[in-house]
């Protein structure tokens, strides 16, 4: 079978973005998206992303992690497939779709997409890090002279450590740079390596600058491998609504792959 793919990246991290809408994809086959998004065997990619029809939204989202299992929500991803549906032509400038059970909201402006990302209200703090949900579990850690971790050591450590375990968190590293500037690292579960963006880690990161008092700003510029991202929000302190992740989504290229 030949299948036609997509890819797309969001400040470097990239999508293999498949039109599933007539459901012919293999997606219970783990080793097969595995393998795609392999970057030497496959095409490369940090994870895998079917469009499906939606009765309740304009699409669904489907998401898999470069292992092969199914992932959590993925802040990049839903921009890239937002500009992917645009290309497609399913809406214009403003689109609903489905991910992991929930509705998201997004805009499109020429390839700078705007997605609303969930509402966070638990935020924890301990003596050297703070733990949010954003979609995806994060654990943010503040450092200084960020270009000298070792992201995939470190993270790896703190991934799989305690209280994680098994299921694991993703790990960011963040370093300030002015008053809502932050430089941010971050090892991606799933993937099992630093990523050169992740959409939800930054949220994350961004959220707890403020709320550790790091910054007072209410829109936070992101600095990753890949480029910057902008995360703005409301909040009283405790709780943090109307979250928008916005950066560029690129098309990258067009192709046909033969699978078994």
């Amino acid at each position: 079978m030949d299948i036609t793919f997509y890819k797309y990246q969001g400040t470097g991290n990239d999508f293999i973005i498949i039109d599933n809408r007539k459901n012919v994809f293999p997606k219970k086959n783990i080793e097969l998206i595995n393998k795609l998004c392999d970057r030497r065997f496959g095409i490369g990619a940090d994870g895998l992303i079917l469009l499906e029809n939606s009765t309740t939204s304009d699409f669904e989202m489907v998401y898999f992690n470069a292992d092969g299992n199914l992932g959590t929500m993925c802040g990049n991803g839903g921009r890239c497939i937002v500009a992917f549906a645009h290309f497609l032509g399913i809406f214009n400038i403003k689109t609903t779709f489905k991910a992991i059970g929930k509705l998201y909201y997004a805009t499109i402006d020429n390839n700078l997409v705007s997605l609303i990302m969930n509402n966070v209200n638990q935020i924890e703090i301990h003596d050297n890090h703070l733990f949010l949900d954003t979609g995806s579990p994060h654990h943010v850690t503040f450092v200084k002279n960020i270009d000298q971790i070792n992201v995939k050591n470190k993270g790896k450590e703190i991934r799989y450590g305690n209280p994680y375990f098994k299921e694991g968190t993703n790990v960011n590293f963040v370093e300030q740079i002015n008053s809502n500037t932050f430089k941010v690292r971050t090892y991606e579960r799933g993937v099992e390596d630093e990523t050169f963006s992740c959409g939800t880690g930054v949220t994350a990161v961004a959220i707890a600058s403020h709320y550790s008092k790091k910054s007072k700003n209410n829109a936070i510029i992101l600095q990753t491998l890949g480029g910057n991202l902008e995360v703005s929000f409301d909040s009283d302190n405790k709780n943090y609504n109307n979250i928008i992740l916005k950066a560029p989504a690129i098309f990258v290229f067009k192709g046909s792959i033969k699978v078994k």
